[in-house]
């Protein structure tokens, strides 16, 4: 992987506007891994079926069973990266909501917002990959 960037078209998106993610070394690292020539169907995630995607049962099922309990989600997860971002980190709350590609909430201000703090983004998914992977500094 040489961009680390993975864009998601417009037509994928709750908001209708295509939005690139920054990706971490460590997530490009697993990702390399994951993308080796299996199948020929083009899927980092393949389904049952190799013509197919991983469905969101399936990964429920698989959240489940790493956690070993029902009690968690795949929104769980963004709500810990957001919880994580607002008690751990200095980033601003534009950042932090721009990475979870959260609208504008303010009509005056999103019509102004033309930028999408990418570089910025990618600093805040650079320090959560070190959170996760357990390497964090402590900030301030």
């Amino acid at each position: 992987m040489t961009t680390r960037v993975w864009t998601i078209p417009a037509e994928r998106m709750k908001a209708g506007r295509l939005h690139r993610v920054p990706l971490s070394m460590p997530a490009t690292d697993i990702l390399d891994d994951l993308c080796q020539p299996t199948n020929g169907a083009g899927f980092v995630f393949p389904g049952y079926r190799p013509s197919r995607p991983l469905t969101d049962v399936a990964l429920s099922k698989a959240l489940h069973l790493a956690a070993g309990t029902k009690d968690v989600t795949v929104h769980g997860l963004r709500s810990t990266f957001r919880d994580w971002a607002a008690e751990a980190t200095d980033y601003p709350n534009e950042v932090v909501e721009m990475a979870l590609a959260h609208a504008v909430g303010n009509k005056v201000e999103a019509a102004y917002r033309r930028g999408d703090l990418f570089e910025k983004r990618r600093a805040l998914m650079d320090e959560w990959a070190a959170y996760c992977c357990g390497l964090h500094r402590n900030r301030p």
